[in-house]
């Protein structure tokens, strides 16, 4: 029970966990942020892991405080354990999706990889290649399945690698510094648990669009694929 209660203050308030973990020290600061991001990204079982929110709050913690001029958390401390987080925790993904992914399906132990997610992923790989991995870091969901289907689909570590690194500094850099240079500001301070809920809407939008279309979109009936089988053989 403690476990999930871990997990649910730090999906309502990842705040108020860091700063929790601050009393502990820096080193263990860092180490907690370094395995949520590692374990997000690195483990296909936890995407629900509150990734985009937790940099945040962290960037947040990285700033000067307005008060005393010092910081909570060193940001040249704080950048390269959140990007080795993300590149390492990619690259987990991908040999576990490689040597027992398809075992993995199989099994539906992994509740969250519906066939519609799973779908969505393979047709960004199929449409971007590489360059999905890049894209797909920005996604929830789809950032901890991008590396798994790709070491699936037999895509090669050589031709993976270059995207998942720079798709996971630029994700983790994007997201510390937006709290390091907005967190301060006096509105997000007030409304700070209001702001990580708009970050956690907009960024699983489009996942959610998604899914969205594919329950309640347009499905043709057989006369109409009869009608039209040219459209048809194009999907």
């Amino acid at each position: 029970m403690a476990f999930v209660n871990f997990f649910l203050q730090l999906l309502k308030d990842p705040r108020s966990a860091i700063a929790g973990w601050i009393t502990m020290g820096v080193a263990p600061t860092l180490g907690f942020i370094f395995i949520i991001i590692f374990v997000e990204t690195g483990v296909v079982f936890f995407p629900f892991l509150p990734g985009d929110s937790l940099l945040f709050a962290a960037g947040f913690f990285a700033a000067p405080s307005a008060s005393t001029g010092q910081s909570a958390l060193p940001l040249v401390a704080l950048l390269p354990v959140v990007w080795c987080a993300a590149v390492i925790g990619d690259q987990c993904n991908y040999f576990i999706g490689h040597f027992f992914g398809r075992r993995i399906i199989q099994s539906g132990k992994v509740k969250a990889m519906t066939p519609e997610r799973v779908a969505k992923t393979e047709k960004m790989i199929e449409k971007w290649g590489a360059l999905a991995v890049f894209l797909g870091r920005f996604f929830p969901f789809i950032r901890t399945f991008m590396p798994f289907i790709s070491g699936i689909s037999g895509m090669r570590w050589a031709r993976f690698t270059p995207f998942s690194v720079l798709g996971g500094i630029v994700w983790s850099t994007l997201f510390t510094l937006m709290g390091y240079f907005f967190g301060g500001i006096p509105f997000v301070q007030d409304h700070f648990e209001v702001v990580i809920v708009i970050i956690l809407l907009v960024s699983l939008l489009p996942t959610l669009i998604g899914l969205f279309k594919a329950k309640f979109g347009h499905k043709k009936t057989p006369a109409e694929a009869a009608a039209n089988p040219d459209a048809e053989s194009a999907e």
